[in-house]
């Protein structure tokens, strides 16, 4: 007797019979299903591991197969299968049983991939086909590429530079090392001896400049670099950096944000990653996905059109279509006991059609009820519970539920349904499944009286062209229809079938069969044969599915536009409907210039009609612009047509022609066309396409991408983006898996970019500047010391000072700025999209920002050094001896250096909390408590070689002319940098520092409106303003501008003083690929603004 033995999976070899129990999960290896507790050998699977869709699916033994069910029957099993090589397509599988003289197809529909968990089946066996790292999900985990910001990429140059300023300087100092030595250092031989082992001048130079290089190497931001480039896990022995403990924070502040929470799903935001945050402050492109990302991915069905009748449109008493607030009650389903109590439609004619018996409409239902995989379970009598694989799928077999025609159960060979109340089995003859290049579904049953018809449902581009010939009077009706609906932003499906001959079908079931057990070029056989049969089929009519916007998508989307964000969407839907969803969303107008529509089939088509749109907007431009400002820009060898182009333009392209578009010789002529235009949609396009157009842009524009979208088609678009959004929708979560941000509504991106990302890019940058500037002013005192020291690598500080300056003096003031600093509320930045702008031109920290902070730290340094120095030349002590010694410069100049740093950071923060005044105020009591310790006599008794300056700080500290030098020097380190930014707020403010001052004066208005409503005055009514809007704003409104946002109108309304300067910037970028306006234009750019 053969008996089951406990295995672990790391022993499981091809070969071996497996027996799974319910929920288990498939571990190591993948199945050939064998057989199973449920009847015919069917199984139920989850596959969320595999392809991101919580829904199950059905798995079936093949039939030869399904009596092993025991293990003495299973002992007996000699089988031969031949399959394909392991490969990583995880829909696909080929294969042949040979067992007993006969051989039998087997199908992805057979397999138990590795991934999946068995669900509501007791048990199953299964035969090891792959194991190991041949199964389908280990072919398909490839490396995974880490995703790095532009501010890591930068930091690489940057440390190389400063590495090669340290060489520099070491080699300086060498030098000046080994000419002392010589010229000087010789002369004191006696008693300044050169160490063991050196013997000349030039020896002494050369160990002088390693001592240099580890005495200036805190110039070197080490732990920056390693752990920002390098993402070593964070152990004991790899601490975390400050730069990813500022992010760190930062992606608690997304997880933790109650205002990107979902209480409906229960879904809160998540940073998935840390790496990225600073990015999405930077962002110019977003590609989004449309069904589920854009709208609810909750298919309600809408219309239909019937035998060229269409319903779903409620008219009133005089036959015109009614307005939404005048519909009567939605249709009684009342006489269906099985009635979704869900379902709701508004046209009572279909349902009087049905009972009077419309035959048209009755095969109609029919077809919905029979043509699908969707699964049904019955927990009670009279409720049912469908499983459908897609949204539109449930969508539609509901709708026929409704009307009378009820799927109730299906086994492998049967479908049985209640049409009106009359239980009917039909006989599973075959089902032709969907695939992306088919666009199509059909199954073959055979009905109660022997009539074989096959019934099929898929899109009219793909179903129209295959219809009998006597049909065109009516497909031309169901066409008008389509466009009809598709015009509403409603998902189509075209419904059709076909009676076959019994000779016919036993012919095509037999070569069927022969192609399914074919060795090789199994799917392509099949293919034709599916192709064969779909042809000369009649038309019954079309379906129509809404599919709702998601809340706020319109308000979204107008608002990262005016944060100068371009939104192109990336979708499968047909042309149609996604111009309409366009609409919907605010991202078409009519009152945009021109909207191109580019559906060439052939390169030369798609080349001309671009060619055409690039024409059409640079001839705008010229009747636009005034003919000077046009030469100017002809004369300036402009590389992209963007910086000719005035007005606004949207640009709608079809799959077929982006396929060619996106040709190699085609490429920057599509992506030129494209960036001129404020939106961009690209209509039934390919996961691949997609992912090619993000690349595309990433290639050539050199701008941050971000890709959003809800279903597995989108996880190669969100992978390929610089950033990829995911959104936990209704087709599972394997975009959400792919992705580095998730969350549940495509309203909380506009959250995620203009809040978080952009204080995230604002904390990163003032953290790195100031980071830059304190080492540098710490490190370059070494250096000046170096020339009046003979160049001997002597310290100026103590080296318990040089150990805790950047762990305890500095390291948390500028921690609690990374982390938790602000320029404007939260509020501001939303009302104010303009502020993202400085991200997107990388203006915060660039190698400008970077030479300024390196300036401004060498600046420091040098008074650092030289006011003490040459104070302390003359100084005196109270007492009359001489102030001069090396103990006491070293406890100024170093107190010195922590005031100033303290004050500037003072000056940097922007948003002031209790944490920051205590890091601050805090980190210098520390370094004055741990200074007089070090310096205690308690210590020098208990470590006498150790600390050898024993009340050194307190006799340093106690002579007013100590505190008089570390005021002056603070006060000339400090007071330029004041000036500088008084300056520079009063002759070029930035729009954030408008925004403050704004902020600023409502406050002070209001407490003044409290105050006078409190003392109650009574007196003569002065004239006055009011309104306190800028200069140019009475022109938006005549303009109408401002009416397509009402609701922004006031809130996203920038000074021009504080955007100019940025929108000259941009201009200047261009050529880089941003665009901008013509000059001519620049002013009513930034109205519309």
């Amino acid at each position: 007797m053969t008996i089951l033995r406990q295995e672990q999976w790391m022993n499981v070899r091809v070969g071996d019979i497996i027996k799974l129990e319910n929920n288990q999960f498939v571990a190591q290896a993948d199945l050939l299903l064998l057989s199973s507790s449920e009847p015919h050998g069917l199984c139920y699977i989850e596959t969320a591991e595999l392809d991101g869709e919580t829904n199950m699916k059905v798995r079936q033994a093949i039939p030869v197969t399904v009596e092993l069910g025991d293990t003495s029957q299973l002992a007996h099993f000699d089988g031969e299968v031949i399959c394909e090589p392991p490969n990583n397509k995880l829909d696909k599988f080929g294969g042949t049983l040979y067992w007993k003289e006969n051989k039998y197809p087997l199908s992805n529909q057979n397999m138990l991939l590795r991934g999946c968990v068995l669900r509501n089946t007791e048990w199953c066996f299964g035969l090891v086909i792959f194991a190991g790292p041949d199964t389908k999900l280990m072919q398909n985990s490839g490396r995974t590429k880490f995703k790095r910001t532009s501010i890591d990429r930068l930091m690489n140059t940057l440390v190389l530079w400063i590495f090669g300023f340290l060489v520099c300087m070491g080699v300086i100092l060498a030098i000046g090392n080994a000419i002392w030595e010589h010229e000087v250092g010789v002369c004191f031989q006696i008693y300044l001896p050169w160490d063991e082992g050196v013997h000349s001048a030039f020896f002494s130079g050369f160990l002088s400049f390693w001592s240099y290089i580890i005495i200036l190497n805190t110039v070197v931001p080490i732990s920056l670099y390693v752990r920002a480039c390098c993402p070593a896990p964070v152990t004991p022995r790899h601490p975390p950096c400050s730069v990813e403990v500022i992010r760190l924070g930062h992606s608690y502040f997304i997880n933790w944000d109650k205002k990107m929470y979902c209480a409906k799903r229960r879904t809160p935001a998540e940073a998935r990653t840390t790496t990225l945050n600073e990015e999405l402050g930077q962002v110019e492109y977003i590609f989004s996905d449309k069904t589920g990302t854009l709208t609810q991915n909750i298919m309600v069905f809408s219309k239909c059109s019937v035998n060229g009748h269409s319903y779903g449109e409620v008219q009133d008493m005089l036959s015109h279509k009614a307005e939404l607030g005048e519909r009567s009650k939605p249709v009684d389903f009342s006489f269906n006991p099985l009635a979704d109590p869900r379902f709701q439609f508004w046209d009572p004619s279909l349902l009087e059609a049905v009972k009077l018996g419309d035959l048209h409409v009755h095969e109609f239902f029919r077809l919905l009820s029979l043509c699908h995989t969707v699964m049904s379970e019955e927990k009670s009598e009279g409720e049912l519970l469908y499983k459908a694989q897609s949204p539109d799928e449930g969508a539609l077999v509901t709708a026929a539920r409704n009307f009378g025609f009820v799927f109730r159960s299906r086994t492998p060979k049967t479908i049985t349904v209640q049409e009106l109340g009359q239980a009917v089995t039909y006989q599973l003859l075959a089902i032709l499944d969907f695939n992306n290049i088919r666009k199509r579904m059909s199954v073959i049953v055979r009905s109660p009286e022997g009539k074989i018809r096959l019934y099929c449902k898929g899109a009219d581009t793909i179903l129209l062209e295959r219809l009998h010939p006597v049909n065109q009077d009516l497909s031309s009706i169901t066409a008008d229809h389509l466009n009809e609906y598709a015009g509403e932003g409603l998902r189509t499906l075209v419904l059709a079938y076909k009676d076959l001959e019994e000779s016919y079908y036993r012919d095509w079931s037999e070569r069927l069969h022969r192609a399914g057990s074919a060795p090789e070029a199994r799917e392509d056989h099949l293919a034709r044969l599916y192709d064969e049969v779909e042809h000369d089929m009649m038309l019954l009519g079309a379906t129509a599915i809404e599919d709702k916007l998601q809340q706020g998508v319109p308000e979204t989307i107008a608002i990262l536009t005016l944060a100068n964000i371009k939104i192109w969407v990336l979708t499968g839907d047909k042309q149609e409907t996604a111009v309409n969803i366009g609409y919907s969303c605010k991202m078409l107008t009519d009152d945009m210039t021109e909207v191109f529509v580019v559906t060439g089939h052939t390169v030369l088509e798609v080349r001309e009609e671009l060619r055409k749109a690039r024409e059409k907007m640079m001839d705008a431009s010229r009747s636009v612009c005034n003919g000077f400002s046009y030469q100017k820009k002809l004369s300036s060898k402009l590389t992209s047509v963007l910086e000719a182009i005035a007005g606004e333009y949207a640009l709608v392209i079809n799959g077929h022609s982006l396929a060619h578009a996106l040709e190699a010789d085609m490429e920057v002529e599509f992506l030129e066309t494209a960036c001129a235009c404020k939106a961009v949609i690209c209509c039934r396009v390919t996961p691949l396409q997609k992912a090619q157009v993000v690349e595309l842009v990433k290639k050539y524009k050199k701008a941050v991408t971000l890709a959003i979208g809800d279903g597995a088609n989108d996880v190669s678009m969100i992978k390929t983006a610089h950033i990829g959004v995911g959104i936990s929708g209704q087709e599972g979560i394997q975009a959400v898996l792919a992705s580095d941000y998730s969350f549940s509504q495509f309203k909380f991106l506009q959250r995620l970019l203009l809040v978080h990302g952009r204080w995230s890019y604002l904390r990163m940058c003032k953290f790195l500047c100031y980071f830059f500037y304190k080492n540098f002013a710490f490190t370059m005192v070494h250096f000046w010391f170096g020339f009046f020291c003979g160049f001997s690598a002597q310290t100026v500080y103590d080296q318990y000072f040089i150990t805790l300056y950047n762990i305890v003096y500095t390291s948390l003031p500028v921690l609690a700025m990374g982390v938790f600093d602000q320029d404007v509320p939260e509020q501001r930045s939303m009302e104010y999209p303009k502020l993202y702008e400085p991200g997107q031109l990388n203006l915060l920290f660039n190698k400008r920002e970077f030479f300024i902070c390196i300036a401004q730290g060498i600046y420091t340094s040098i008074l650092m050094f030289f006011i003490p120095y040459g104070i302390f030349a003359d100084a005196t002590r109270d007492d009359g001896a001489q102030l001069a010694n090396y103990q006491s410069f070293a406890v100024t100049v170093a107190t010195s250096l922590v005031i100033v740093v303290s004050v500037q950071i003072g000056l940097d923060t922007g948003f002031w909390t209790a944490i920051n005044h205590f890091f601050i105020w805090g980190s210098l009591a520390a370094y004055f408590a741990i200074l007089f310790t070090m310096h205690s006599d308690g210590l020098f008794r208990m470590f006498p070689n150790q600390f050898r300056f024993v009340g050194n700080a307190q006799s340093t500290l106690a002579q007013p002319t100590v505190w008089l030098t570390i005021a002056l020097t603070t006060v000339v380190c400090i007071m330029p940098v004041v000036a500088f930014r008084f300056l520079k707020l009063d002759l070029k403010p930035e729009l954030s520092d408008t925004v403050r001052y704004t902020q600023l004066v409502r406050k002070k208005q209001k407490a003044q409106h409290r105050c006078m409503r409190h003392a109650g005055r009574v007196g003569s009514r002065r004239s006055g303003y009011a309104f306190s809007h800028q200069e140019g704003f009475g022109e938006l409104i005549m303009s109408g501008k401002n009416m397509r946002l009402s609701s922004l109108a006031l809130s996203s309304f920038a000074p021009r003083p504080s955007t100019s300067w940025i929108e000259s910037l941009r201009r200047k970028k261009g050529s880089e690929g941003s665009g901008a306006g013509s000059p001519g234009c620049a002013a009513d750019k930034t109205l519309r603004i």
